[in-house]
């Protein structure tokens, strides 16, 4: 009788155990099932914005969005009694239009939750010094010149070019380009959304 609910004993003790690790090992898949359905692992393509970076990018410089070649043919005359004099040259230069991103503030860009906000000066004429003396030629020349006179014709061919090419018009078609080459530069470091605001000053 003893031995009869001993072995009822030890049964039921067995099967509370089989019972607890059939239990443990349900708890168990379900960790680690609900584990590995929960789990993510995505590569992300965005460049970080440090500090560093930022003054790299700042100090690649000038940004050239559109440049214009013209060609003037200038001419001086002077009237004298005994013989006029007459100067004629022909002159060629290239005015580039860009950002200098050395300009630009420091935290010029910067995010605003998943949007890149990026501030940069407005576009401008990048070098003053855009007559390519060296690719000039001398039309005609009559007479005796100095360099005063010389430098006169410079300014002068200088003038022109810059009122022909520095237009409205050239300049919002350089600020077309540069939102559109910034917004393409700006997705690559990995930003989907992306705002630029150019007109906005910064260091010097």
């Amino acid at each position: 009788m003893r031995k009869s609910e001993k072995r009822e004993n030890n049964g039921i003790k067995l099967l509370s155990d089989v019972t607890a690790m059939i239990l443990i090992g349900m708890v168990l898949t379900l960790i680690i099932t609900g584990t590995e359905t929960s789990m993510r692992i995505s590569k992300s393509e965005r460049i970080n914005i440090t500090p560093i970076r930022v003054q790299d990018i700042r100090d690649i410089g000038q940004w050239e969005f559109l440049s214009i070649s013209d060609e003037e043919l200038v001419d001086t005359l002077q009237e004298h009694w005994w013989r006029n004099k007459e100067l004629i040259r022909i002159y060629r230069g290239t005015l580039r239009i860009g950002i200098d991103l050395s300009k630009a503030k420091a935290e010029w860009i910067h995010l605003k939750g998943d949007t890149a906000i990026v501030e940069l000066p407005d576009v401008h004429l990048l070098d003053d010094n855009f007559i390519d003396e060296a690719n000039s030629d001398p039309f005609y020349e009559a007479g005796s010149w100095t360099q005063a006179d010389r430098e006169a014709l410079y300014r002068k061919a200088k003038k022109l070019m810059y009122e022909r090419c520095y237009t409205q018009e050239n300049l919002q078609t350089a600020r077309d380009n540069a939102l559109e080459q910034l917004e393409q530069f700006v997705h690559a470091m990995g930003f989907e959304h992306v705002i630029i605001k150019l007109g906005v000053g910064g260091d010097s």
